[in-house]
């Protein structure tokens, strides 16, 4: 996936002064740390041989995430939790899986907002394995962690939980999805798209899309983040002359089809698409931030009106 830039703002909830007074939503940790750090080390690992779509590292990872939203009790999206598909690409076949999970909004439940990231990566190039800890084994375990937040903090509007395949290969998965999502896509309010959130020298986290909708505009003006260890930052979006990011991964399957999108991010780095992108390489700690920080606006735009 590419990358790109934008700064951020809000303004719901309460005010004071001029900014937006913004705490901890409790002193209760919204998911467990050790755990998520858990997942990206076994997916990023090379027992996944570098989870390339169509591979046997491929389809291990796949199951890997349906065995745990399994374990997390949520419901399928569809009768499975797997939505098959077949590409083409470079004169190549592919047969690549997406893995989708559904929590029911309490109060619009018809409503769909999709939380994504993609598991896929580069698999094995002239005998080293590329593990993608950051690309995109971040995302994935960031998922979980949104699924256990769930738990105890049930959503307004319904949620679709996806992981998408064939991201490296041209956004395959996510292009599937918008094709075959067996509901209207005017249901489908925003996509919330994760792809490369472990890792920051700066601590700096970046989000696109903020123009995508008349809400956001508000929503990231005056905004204070949930950490004062993390600087979120807007850009790359077409508007302000640097490199356009809209279509850099599967958000920019939703942008085709004028669905409203937030992709969360940080730069490359030196690690990006190199046999390098191993666990050990991560930031724990921004990490941590950034993936509070995302949740932290969720619940923000959970409140909205669509």
């Amino acid at each position: 996936m590419r990358h790109y830039i934008f700064f951020i703002s809000f303004f719901y909830l309460v005010c004071q002064t001029n900014g937006f007074a913004q705490g901890p939503l409790s002193n209760t940790p919204l998911f467990k740390k050790e755990v998520m750090l858990m997942h990206v080390k076994t997916l990023s690992s090379d027992t996944f041989e570098g989870r390339r779509t169509g591979t046997k590292g491929g389809v291990k990872a796949g199951r890997y995430i349906v065995n745990e939203f399994h374990k997390l009790d949520i419901q399928p999206f569809g009768k499975t939790y797997e939505q098959p598909f077949m590409f083409y690409n470079n004169g190549n076949t592919y047969k690549g899986v997406n893995v989708l999970g559904l929590i029911k909004g309490t109060s619009k439940p018809d409503k769909y907002i999709v939380i994504s990231a993609h598991y896929d990566h580069e698999g094995i190039r002239q005998g080293k394995i590329y593990n993608g800890a950051d690309d995109n084994a971040s995302g994935v375990a960031a998922l979980f962690s949104f699924v256990e937040f769930f738990k105890s903090n049930p959503p307004k509007y319904s949620v679709i939980v996806a992981a998408f395949d064939g991201e490296e290969l041209g956004l395959q998965g996510s292009k599937y999805f918008v094709n075959n999502a067996g509901i209207p896509l005017r249901k489908i309010i925003l996509n919330i798209n994760l792809d490369m959130i472990g890792r920051s020298d700066k601590n700096e986290l970046y989000v696109v899309g903020s123009h995508t909708h008349v809400n956001f505009k508000s929503l990231f003006s005056n905004y204070k983040p949930y950490s004062a260890k993390l600087t979120l930052l807007t850009g790359h979006d077409g508007y302000d002359g640097k490199d356009n990011w809209i279509y850099s991964s599967d958000h920019g399957s939703f942008h085709k089809k004028g669905i409203p999108f937030l992709y969360f991010g940080v730069e490359d780095h030196e690690d990006y698409h190199e046999p390098t992108d191993d666990f050990e390489r991560l930031h724990p700690e921004f990490y941590t931030h950034a993936v509070e920080q995302i949740i932290s606006i969720f619940r923000k735009i959970d409140i909205m009106s669509f």
